[in-house]
């Protein structure tokens, strides 16, 4: 089992999840954060801590989210870890209640804002 950072995280990208986990499995893009399911050991410390409830167990994934796992490790391969809480956008708030935003995800390489 792993956990999987889902859409909800999309242009929020709140960081409180990154300090409690204990092996450093997330991994930061422009405006998403993902989780290494090759790293994650399961330990489920990260989400309580997601304010907008992004992040789930993959046997336990909402409907329509399924495909967040395969994501998360396309993204973690090609973005750098993150390891500290940094301040979200300035546009996070605005975007938290968001329900369809996938058509927002930049999955680039580009430096984290």
């Amino acid at each position: 089992m792993t956990y999987v950072v889902t859409e909800s995280c999309i242009r929020c990208k709140y960081t409180d999840c990154v300090e409690i986990c204990p092996v450093d499995c997330f991994h930061e893009g422009p405006n998403f954060l993902a989780i290494d399911p090759e790293v994650c050991i399961d330990c489920a410390l990260c989400e309580p801590e997601c304010p907008v409830e992004a992040i789930y167990a993959d046997d336990r994934l909402p409907a329509g989210q399924e495909h967040f796992l395969a994501l998360n490790a396309e993204l973690a391969a090609k973005w750098p870890v993150i390891t500290r809480r940094r301040e979200p956008p300035d546009d996070a708030d605005a975007w938290a209640d968001v329900a369809a935003k996938y058509d927002q995800l930049d999955g680039s390489t580009s430096s984290p804002d």
